[in-house]
């Protein structure tokens, strides 16, 4: 297959010239006069071309070997050493190995974004006119540009929490000028972000259900404000906003309140914990935004414990997850209530606490996968059935459970394959983005101020649901601390610890040291959990990527970033 024979990969070719070949299959013969003169098969398969670039780590090996991001924080260790995730914190990453893939997505994203909206002119649906579905056609038509002026904003956004500065680019421009472009500073590009996603809001639907297709994963009005709620808690925390502006956190607070009070009316509530993942959940009324995917067994093979058939460990929760997770009785953290070794025979410690600690991790002990061709007891221990020294086994004493549906089989013979939907917003980030914002405005995490919800509040709805139904926050103490506690937990494995870290500025505190559990069996039988830290690299220029060393070759105007 030749895929995008002229792609331009990176910004070098930020935007095809008016020549473009778009021939991306060589089966199809796509070039930009059959894209545009064919506009049902040709300029919706560009539409969808730009969905596909949407990075999805159940679709696309982002990482290697099916590592998840959060293994490149303190919420996961991949168990195969051979993974290119590990560069993140050994050393591995640079400018000539810059994990370059939302540099290089983003930026022919936004190309076929820019060729779609400079030749709408060129789409003619009059030799439809007559067919049965021809306004069902007009009508799709008619959302696209909004649809991918959402998602360049998407994109930008995609960018500028990797970088920070990048080039703003809004036209097509030739391989000469586009080889002369420079960065444009981060908060001109939140800027034009949340500006686009403000315009185009109102025009896109709230639902697709009365749209020709009723496709999911599609830009909707609430994933718009969404987008510009989160864009905004960005330029607000402290890798961007360094001046310490408030009226930022106000403003973010307000766009998520949007969204909070509109919720009911555009169908959106919060679901229960469990019902975020497994064959059929696209349809789950929390998701603001989701991809899809097809069925495949792929992440759970992934992900199974090693000893499990097929199974290769993959993404294993860490000591520090498991340290977040607090108990029920009286919302005190595992890791207060056991701040050292622990004879597990005797303490059970995992007993009461948070559901979504039984929801996201598999311990020692479990029934794991819940099919019946291949349930067993996990056992985590040194020299256990699923532990060291076996090649691949969790380093970390734990396995993954979120995400996984243990009721698939990996078997050789006799398979089965479900479908998995990548979370990129739901509701419950919002409450966590509204609470965020409101507490650093006001600086008290009960005060409701204009907006009539205190951050307390917000992290409270999340916590009441009828599954949770955890001790409820108060007061201002400890605030900070307790609400990224219960980021890391309600959030886990969806992507965000790696950047959530990075906005705070808070590197030094999470990432550097890591704490995993190594298990074993005494000489008196018993499982004792021994906490071990693992010392990670990090440094201060891990804030932002490296710009692609390749990239800065083709363009000397491209300032590469502060000390890398």
């Amino acid at each position: 297959m030749n895929n995008i024979k002229n792609a331009f990969i990176g910004i070098a070719a930020v935007v095809l010239a008016s020549c473009a070949d778009l021939d991306y299959n060589e089966a199809s013969s796509r070039d930009e006069k059959w894209t545009f003169n064919s506009p049902i098969n040709g300029v919706k398969a560009l539409v969808y071309d730009v969905y596909a670039q949407i990075p999805s780590e159940f679709k696309d090996d982002l990482y290697g070997n099916g590592a998840m991001i959060a293994s490149a924080t303190d919420e996961a260790e991949f168990s195969l050493s051979i993974s290119p995730i590990h560069n993140y914190y050994n050393g591995g990453w640079n400018p000539s190995n810059p994990f370059s893939d939302t540099w290089n997505r983003s930026y022919r994203a936004i190309t076929q974004i820019h060729m779609y909206l400079e030749r709408i002119h060129k789409i003619d649906l009059s030799d439809y006119e007559y067919a049965p579905d021809y306004q069902n056609m007009v009508q799709q038509f008619e959302i696209f540009p909004y649809e991918l002026r959402f998602l360049r904003a998407y994109f930008y956004f995609e960018l500028v929490r990797a970088y920070g500065d990048v080039p703003l680019v809004t036209t097509t421009l030739t391989n000469e000028q586009a080889n002369n472009v420079e960065r444009t500073p981060a908060n001109d590009i939140f800027k034009f972000i949340i500006d686009e996603l403000d315009a185009v809001a109102e025009y896109l639907p709230v639902s697709y259900n009365d749209i020709p297709g009723q496709e999911i994963g599609r830009a909707t009005r609430g994933a718009a404000l969404a987008l510009k709620a989160r864009a905004l808690l960005y330029q607000a925390s402290p890798l961007f906003n360094t001046n310490g502006d408030k009226q930022l956190w106000k403003k973010a607070a307000a766009a998520s309140k949007v969204i909070i009070d509109n919720a009911q009316r555009w169908g959106y509530k919060l679901s229960n914990y469990a019902n975020l993942w497994g064959h059929d959940t696209f349809t789950n009324p929390e998701f603001i935004f989701v991809l899809g995917t097809q069925a495949s067994n792929t992440f759970e093979r992934n992900n199974y414990p090693v000893g499990v058939e097929n199974g290769n460990s993959g993404n294993c929760p860490t000591q520090a997850l498991v340290d977040a997770y607090e108990y029920q009785s009286d919302g005190m953290t595992f890791k207060e209530r056991y701040p050292n070794d622990i004879d597990v025979t005797t303490e059970n410690p995992y007993d009461g606490l948070d559901p979504r600690f039984e929801l996201t991790v598999v311990k020692n002990g479990d029934l794991w996968p819940a099919n019946t061709a291949q349930q067993i007891f996990i056992e985590t221990y040194q020299n256990g059935f699923n532990g060291a020294p076996k090649y691949g086994a969790t380093p970390t004493g734990y396995y993954l459970k979120k995400f996984v549906d243990g009721n698939c089989i990996t078997t050789t013979n006799n398979p089965t394959s479900t479908r998995h939907n990548w979370i990129v917003m739901r509701l419950a980030e919002v409450y966590l983005n509204y609470a965020e914002a409101m507490y650093n405005y006001y600086g008290n995490a009960d005060e409701q101020g204009e907006f009539g919800m205190s951050a307390n509040e917000a992290i409270n709805v999340l916590r009441n649901r009828p599954d949770i139904m955890m001790p409820e926050f108060q007061g201002s103490k400890g605030f900070e601390e307790r609400y990224m506690r219960e980021r890391m937990v309600e959030l886990a494995f969806e992507g965000q610890r790696f950047w959530d870290v990075r906005r705070w500025k808070k590197g030094n505190d999470f990432f550097k040291n890591v704490a995993v559990a190594d298990f074993w069996i005494n000489e008196n039988g018993h499982l004792i959990l021994n906490r071990v830290t693992k010392a990670r690299q990090w440094d201060e220029k891990y804030y932002f990527y490296p710009i692609p060393q390749s990239e800065i070759q083709k363009n000397s105007h491209l300032k590469q970033n502060p000390n890398w």
